[in-house]
């Protein structure tokens, strides 16, 4: 049996759809939460910082998701990523069956050559987490 997601796309009975969709509400929670920790725990340190800078040389117009307004470490601004695996899907799933953190290591290691050119420039720190948040599907 399968049903169709808030983006038509079609689940299976397991539901793991909902842990890539850009559309599943409980993806954008996590990955929101974990940036507003990393915020607040660099404004708790007075170091002041903005999210989803503009302008960071980009040729395809993504961007990290943050930016201290002052130099981090040997003058430059420390850039910062936030992502959030399932390690259910499939593009995780051999490794995850091997050990625990592959997929988070996989994530971590696409993550940064996504933003290699960065690190001439700023310095770059990447947090990836998993998580196995079960949702309900939905009719």
């Amino acid at each position: 049996m399968t049903f169709a997601s808030q983006c038509g796309s079609a689940v299976d009975a397991r539901g793991l759809h909902s842990f890539v969709c850009k559309r599943a509400p409980g993806r954008s929670a996590r990955h929101r939460a974990l940036n507003d920790l990393f915020a607040r725990s660099l404004a708790a340190a007075g170091v002041p910082d903005t999210k989803e800078p503009t302008g960071l040389s980009r040729a395809d117009v993504k961007r990290p998701d943050g930016l201290t307004l002052v130099p981090w470490q040997s003058g430059k601004s420390l850039c910062w990523d936030v992502t959030v695996i399932c390690p259910l899907i499939e593009s995780y799933d051999s490794g995850a069956a091997r050990e625990a953190g592959a997929p988070a290591e996989v994530a971590a290691t696409r993550k940064e050559e996504k933003y290699a050119e960065l690190d001439s420039h700023y310095v770059f720190e990447l947090t990836a987490v998993e998580t196995w948040c079960f949702q309900h599907l939905r009719q």
